[in-house]
């Protein structure tokens, strides 16, 4: 059954359709992986690995932001994560995670693929949640991370040509270590302008 969020455009899979619902008394969307599934492009040269499948829209034209609140279910496994994504095809995509590392820590990682994948840790999450937001500045995108959904902190700012597809922009369940990893996201605001500073994410 499609998946219809009121406060977005029409949504589909990067790959095959996924595990996912939406309630729309609470207006939480619920991902849940399938086993072993990830989207890496090994920066060492390991097989790429592009199982997952994320929940997408075609990204607006000019200025935006896509924020949400995400959670994950415990027990948690090593790498698995909740995420919002950007995707056009295999060799170009990125994402931000609410991630657990395999020092048994919930953090904020990003993840941009330009044919290989350049990974970066950032914040630890000291909650069970965590806001994350990714925005499109002019030719660029940036990536924020939030505790609370108001003071914004700067995660990365990158430029990443798209393939031939163009851009979509959704949410992401991976679990490339697990069983399964069920992720939800609330609060989930798609904005049509940019921001006025990148540093301090107003």
């Amino acid at each position: 059954m499609p998946i219809s969020i009121p406060a977005l455009p029409e949504l589909s899979w990067t790959h095959a359709p996924g595990d996912a619902d939406f309630d729309p008394s609470t207006e939480v969307l619920t991902l849940t992986a399938a086993a072993g599934v990830d989207w890496s492009n090994d920066a060492l040269g390991a097989h790429s690995q592009h199982a997952a499948t994320a929940l997408t829209l075609e990204a607006p034209a000019g200025d935006f932001t896509l924020s949400a609140r995400v959670r994950v279910s415990e027990p948690r496994t090593t790498f698995d994560a909740g995420a919002l994504v950007l995707w056009s095809d295999d060799d170009h995509w990125a994402k931000l995670c609410f991630e657990f590392s395999p020092q048994g820590q919930p953090m904020v990682v990003s993840v941009v693929t330009d044919r290989y994948s350049d990974d970066c840790n950032s914040t630890h999450v000291t909650s069970g949640e965590v806001f994350l937001r990714v925005a499109r500045v002019g030719e660029a995108w940036a990536f924020h991370s939030s505790a609370d959904g108001i003071q914004w902190d700067f995660v990365r700012l990158f430029r990443l040509d798209a393939g031939a597809d163009g851009w979509r922009v959704g949410f992401l369940s991976q679990a490339p270590m697990g069983d399964t990893c069920t992720a939800t996201f609330d609060r989930i605001a798609l904005r049509h302008d940019g921001l006025a500073d990148l540093r301090n994410g107003e």
